[in-house]
């Protein structure tokens, strides 16, 4: 389970923590980190870097067996722990800086370290997961809301359309390595042990491309114009982002292809919201429908229905369209908005000035009360 890097690498400090910390501590480091750092909700520069960075460190710390070898390592770096007696009373010096690549001789224990983990300096072996890759796509208000299919066209790395990936010219095919006989690994004998290392011949694949596909290079991977279909789900938000597997860059020796990130912008509405799965409407409505109640006629995304307002409907009292937001999920949220007309033509005032003076009051006593005024 352990891995070079980890001798470079205090997972600790990544996650400001103790060494000493309970694994209830290190998941609380890193759920605060994780939330800080995800490329999702923050754009800047070193964000993802920081992310990967606490999320490697939190992967070792919280399982018990990779921490004890990750201690372990960090205490032989440090000096303080030993090799079966063969530093202290009676057994030879050990110069911590030789062994892990300080001193003179070169890498020494750092290369044995990259033997047993398989690796050795910077060969990497075997097939390697392709990057993810990100790109946005744009949709209206009624799209989100009700989920669409889109296409997306965008330049970057694909499978080879003349090989399909696997990098030999069409008629033929990739053969075994000869050198490992097709098992991507070699043997190297250090003294009294051995260790397996990816092939270099192969590079861990087992396979070798004799005669390499005329347009990728033997590489199995082309930068080409791509047209992807995305299915948009109903009620996705803006900024929200949507994962497609395996549709990201091609895979490095036979590895499997990375995913495609497309990030979601959702265009604003002259008229409709989005409060979650429900979309908000605010609604004019004169003073009379207000006070003695009236049907109108509302727009929808599904075209135009009619509600009914209730009689003594005040200014910010929401009503209810069922079915009309997020389909299966949401309600259109009506909120009324009552008009007062700052000119009346005569009659109308006239008519205003009968109905005060035929009307009860506001109730004003609470505020009499109160206040005592």
């Amino acid at each position: 389970m352990a891995s070079q890097d980890w001798l470079e690498k205090d997972f600790y400090a990544e996650l400001g923590v103790p060494q000493d910390a309970s694994k209830r501590d290190i998941e609380r480091a890193y759920r605060k980190l994780a939330r800080e750092f995800h490329p999702d909700h923050n754009s800047s520069a070193d964000a993802e870097t920081r992310f990967k960075a606490v999320s490697e460190a939190y992967s070792v710390l919280h399982d018990d067996k990779a921490r004890a070898e990750y201690d372990q390592i960090q205490l032989m770096k440090s000096g303080r722990g030993g090799f079966g007696g063969m530093g202290g009373p009676g057994g030879a010096t050990i110069n911590f800086d030789d062994l892990f690549g300080g001193g003179s001789a070169g890498g020494g224990f750092s290369d044995l370290f990259g033997d047993l983990f398989g690796r050795s300096g910077s060969r990497r072996g075997g097939p390697e997961r392709g990057h993810d890759l990100r790109t946005h796509v744009t949709l209206g208000f009624a799209d989100a809301v009700k989920g669409t299919t889109t296409e997306l066209r965008m330049r970057a790395p694909g499978e080879c359309d003349t090989c399909h990936g696997n990098g030999a010219r069409p008629g033929t095919s990739p053969s075994r390595c000869m050198r490992c006989n097709g098992s991507g690994l070699v043997t190297e004998n250090q003294g009294a042990f051995s260790f397996a290392q990816p092939c270099p011949d192969c590079e861990g694949t087992g396979t070798v491309v004799t005669d390499p596909c005329p347009d990728c290079g033997g590489t199995g991977a082309q930068t080409r114009d791509r047209v992807i279909t995305v299915r948009v789900p109903a009620g996705i938000g803006d900024g929200q982002t949507i994962r497609l597997p395996g549709r990201g860059a091609p895979g490095e020796r036979g590895g499997p292809a990375g995913d495609l990130l497309v990030r979601v912008n959702v265009r604003s509405h002259p008229l409709f919201a989005r409060d979650g799965d429900h979309v908000t409407l605010r609604l004019p409505v004169s003073f009379p429908e207000a006070a003695t109640g009236a049907k109108v006629k509302v727009p929808t995304l599904d075209g135009p229905v009619t509600l009914k307002v209730p009689s003594g409907t005040p200014t910010g009292r929401v009503l209810r369209v069922k079915g009309r937001g997020v389909p299966g999920k949401g309600d259109l949220l009506v909120t009324v908005d009552v008009e007062v007309p700052e000119d009346l033509p005569g009659e109308a005032k006239e008519a205003l000035e009968k109905y005060a003076a035929l009307a009860p009051g506001a109730d004003r006593s609470r505020l009499e009360e109160l206040t005592g005024q």
